[in-house]
């Protein structure tokens, strides 16, 4: 789960948390029913166009986080942008589609199969006979070759961020023929068309030296619609142009500008006009529907078609009067006369607000250009619980904050209002529509308050009983306005809520971090976790004592024979004198409150059955280095993306920790630190089966025990909110789908499309 820029990126594909204890698993589909995976919850809002209604030529500037550190994406420091650049210029073998299942490539293979299975795995990959690098040389077994050396893990020279698939690579030779691949595996591989997408030229990985270094800042050889044209870290920009050299359907855009425009500053580059295309969050998304609805509410661009279609070299931006340039400083009046009319006796005040209004209305006249086009991204959010230490040590502890939670009240407090379907997420190791997806959250059980306190009390936790003093003699827990330690720099009190926000946690591991999500302010939901009990903040001892009222003597939960301890009817959770108490660490950056918002309200929903949080808040640059991933937290939220390929991508993240040689604990991603070798043995075994549909059970099982183990509770799959000009068609919301470079451009003047259909 990844921030954009704030966490590691050497995650390249993942997602999160793992289990503990063999649970029974809900029994899966069988024969004749129907396949669980389903559909995605929401389609494409891409704004499709028939190439035949796309103008040829043209400039398309679309704002990304920054430019990229390397264009190598097997390298650590890789981010979005890399695997941007590298999805435009470069091949690919597989490439996914609307349900985000890989599909072969048809520009780069005519076919790729698994032709023999004894003694050895052997795939046979034919190649397209156009396909060739941007220097004429024909891609082919060279090339696999090289690629498979480089990430092997055999040469430490290499430095490489993943080896996952390629280690299992006993050789590759040509074929029958130069269009032929043919690759033996030593041990079966069931992700194998994971590998080579993308595909570098052997002049990248034929060496140390030329993978380490010479595909860091230029890609001199490419395969693409698009080539590398510039990479200026000066004015923040990457500039691909149309390859001459490229077989398929042409690219429709002379150029795409990938340019480094921060979160905070792209609803001013937007209302400036100076891009296309962007990511944004929800209150940008609001104000751009506004511009469009226009001052009475009534639509300022009815269609697609309305702005004028974009020159060659110039941004598709319409040509209103008085709208600035690009390169035009925006604050100027559109009239430039307007200061200097003491004629009329307006004082300076007066000049000023005029001319505040004036770039106000031009700014809106810009923004009414843009439409929103939203969908949910391969991505989901969740709340992890680090089981290394403390009372989260106990299963029955985490499984009690799971048993907390109202997922659905959380997912709409951040779907409903952009209108997305607000239906919790199901699994970690896929999202709906996926081929592994299914819904396993029945091996922890719904939401059950009276089940949450019984786990904590048959953990030992009950209510009241004297607190033990710490060592500065204050409470170990206190009521609103004491701290559990730490400055206030550091943290927060529990007492602290928020309520609104625009994003929904961009922490996103080795993608994008993208925008998304808009959090209410409020409860709704089951067990009391609606109404306005739910609102604003409360003493929990308060709630407590409230929770006693309504649910039963203290020590109802409590193993049978247990006495009720003193002091029970002040609600607080107990044991050995010390209060049940979590630390939830969240980020503090303007980007994240409707993260903050959700963990408000979980905080909520663990205060009803007797768990007080303490949130701190932490700078983004050290919330995964310094609190995620050194297990500095209790509580925290960032997202994961799926993943086509979750038995490969998925295992260093549920995988067991284990002692390292320095003594230290090996973690790979498992950030939360919970494991077992039963979730282990199912992942090695869904990866060595070439049965697709074992894989897939197996993979499910797994998923199961995850849930059961209660260390990472997926909440809600994460909104892509996208600002395009209306003119722009074949880009925006892609969901799960890869990208069609080739046919993104501005429509002709005059034509018309339909938004995409909701799916």
């Amino acid at each position: 789960m990844s921030h954009d820029g704030v966490t590691p990126r050497s995650v390249m594909r993942s997602v999160a948390f793992l289990t503990a204890g063999a649970l029974a698993v809900p029994a899966l589909a069988g024969c004749g029913s129907e396949d669980p995976a389903g559909k995605p919850l929401a389609g494409q809002d891409i704004a499709p166009a028939a190439r035949a209604q796309v103008a040829d030529g043209g400039t398309l500037r679309w704002a990304v986080d920054a430019v990229p550190e390397t264009l190598n994406t097997f390298q650590a420091d890789a981010d979005a942008t890399t695997t941007r650049v590298a999805q435009a210029v470069l091949p690919s073998m597989f490439r996914l589609d609307r349900t985000g299942r890989p599909e072969i490539n048809p520009d780069y293979l005519e076919s790729a199969e698994v032709v023999e299975t004894e003694p050895r795995q052997v795939v046979l990959y034919k190649l397209n006979q156009q396909a060739v690098w941007s220097d004429g040389r024909e891609i082919g077994a060279p090339d696999f070759a090289a690629q498979w050396r480089a990430l092997s893990g055999k040469d430490s020279a290499y430095w490489t961020a993943r080896n996952a698939g390629y280690d299992r690579i006993e050789r590759i030779e040509r074929g029958a023929n130069d269009l032929e691949v043919r690759v033996t595996f030593g041990r079966p591989y069931a992700d194998w068309r994971s590998l080579f997408s993308p595909l570098y030229p052997k002049e990248v990985m034929g060496t140390p030296d030329s993978f380490n270094d010479g595909a860091r800042r230029k890609l001199k050889i490419t395969a693409g619609p698009f080539t590398v044209k510039k990479v200026d870290r000066k004015d923040d920009e990457v500039t691909l142009a149309r390859n001459p050299r490229w077989w398929g359907d042409p690219a429709k855009l002379s150029r795409i500008v990938l340019t480094a425009v921060s979160r905070e500053e792209r609803a001013a580059a937007l209302a400036a006009g100076t891009v296309d295309l962007a990511e944004i969050d929800p209150a940008a998304a609001r104000r751009i529907t506004a511009a469009a609805a226009g001052p009475r509410g009534t639509s300022a661009s009815p269609d697609r078609g309305t702005p004028a279609s974009p020159g060659e070299d110039t941004p598709a931006s319409p040509g209103e009067a008085g709208s600035a340039s690009p390169g035009e400083d925006s604050s100027a009046s559109p009239d430039r006369d307007a200061s200097a009319s003491p004629d009329h006796g307006d004082d300076k005040a007066d000049g000023d607000e005029s001319r505040h209004a004036a770039k106000q209305a031009r700014r809106e006249r810009e923004l009414s250009t843009y439409e929103v086009r939203k969908s949910l991204e391969p991505a989901y959010t969740q709340l992890a619980l680090n089981g290394s230490e403390g009372p989260l040590a106990d299963e029955r502890v985490r499984r009690a904050v799971a048993r907390a939670l109202d997922r659905e009240a959380l997912a709409a407090a951040v779907l409903e209002p952009l209108g997305l379907p607000a239906v919790p997420v199901g699994s970690h190791l896929a999202l709906a529509g996926q081929f592994a997806y299914a819904d396993s959250s029945g091996a922890l059980g719904d939401q059950d308050t009276a089940e949450a306190r019984a786990l904590l009390a048959d953990a030992g936790w009950l209510p009241g009983g004297p607190l033990k003093e710490t060592e500065k003699g204050e409470k170990a827990a206190g009521a609103r306005g004491e701290k559990a330690g730490g400055s206030e720099e550091d943290g927060k009190d529990d007492t602290e809520r928020r309520s609104g926000g625009d994003d929904d946690g961009v922490y996103i591991v080795g993608q994008d971090d993208k925008s998304g999500g808009a959090g209410g302010s409020g409860d709704s939901g089951k067990d009391g976790s609606s109404g306005k009990e739910g609102h604003g903040p409360r003493h929990l001892a308060q709630d407590g004592a409230q929770h006693l009222k309504q649910g039963g003597a203290p020590g109802a939960y409590a193993p049978k024979g247990t006495a009720a301890p003193a002091g029970a009817k002040s609600g607080v959770l107990t044991k050995d004198g010390k209060p049940l108490t979590l630390r939830f660490v969240l980020p503090s950056g303007p980007g994240s409150d409707s993260l903050r918002t959700v963990a408000d309200r979980i905080s909520r929903m663990l205060d009803r059955i007797g768990i007080r949080t303490e949130t701190t808040k932490v700078s983004d640059e050290s919330y995964f280095k310094d609190h995620i991933a050194s297990g500095q937290y209790d509580l925290a939220l960032y997202s994961w993306p799926a993943s086509a390929f979750p038995a490969t991508d998925a295992r260093p993240i549920y995988a067991k920790p284990v002692p390292a040689a320095d003594g230290s604990l090996s973690v790979e991603q498992n950030w939360t630190r919970v494991g077992t070798d039963q979730v282990d043995q199912l992942f090695d075994q869904a990866i060595g089966t070439l049965d697709e549909s074992e894989s897939r059970s197996l993979i499910r099982k797994a998923d199961a025990r995850i849930w059961a183990a209660a260390a990472s509770i997926p909440l809600y799959q994460r909104p892509q909110l996208i600002a395009a000009r209306k003119n722009l068609a074949n880009a925006g919301a892609f969901g799960f789908e890869t990208p069609v470079y080739e046919d993104m451009g501005f429509l002709k003047k005059g034509v018309r499309v339909s938004p995409s259909p909701s799916k």
